[in-house]
């Protein structure tokens, strides 16, 4: 299966060193963060820690409905915040029925 676009800038943000994978990495930025990415199958906890840091650092958060794992090349995380601002951009421009802002709150 061929990747999409915004797991192709995913791999662009892993090899710069732009993105921070986990719950204890994320806690630790102070700012900088323009998108935070979670895994649709994320337990509930993770998912109310991906509303908060949407909300701690103004940005939009985005949903993986299958293969963030796989995405991130990381097994077990679930979320992840994207720190560099034109790709944050391009992920926002080409969202797909897999990559989605949430239609509502969790």
């Amino acid at each position: 299966m061929a990747r999409s676009k915004v797991e192709s800038y995913i791999g662009f943000l892993r090899k710069s060193g732009k993105i921070t994978l986990g719950s204890g990495a994320i806690s630790t930025l102070r700012g900088g963060v323009y998108i935070i990415i979670v895994d649709g199958a994320a337990a509930k906890n993770t998912q109310k820690l991906a509303l908060k840091y949407k909300n701690r650092f103004s940005c939009p958060l985005v949903v993986c409905e299958s293969g963030f794992e796989d995405a991130v090349n990381k097994p077990g995380c679930k979320i992840a915040a994207v720190r560099d601002k034109n790709l944050s951009g391009a992920i926002l421009d080409n969202l797909d029925e897999n990559y989605h802002l949430p239609e509502a709150v969790f």
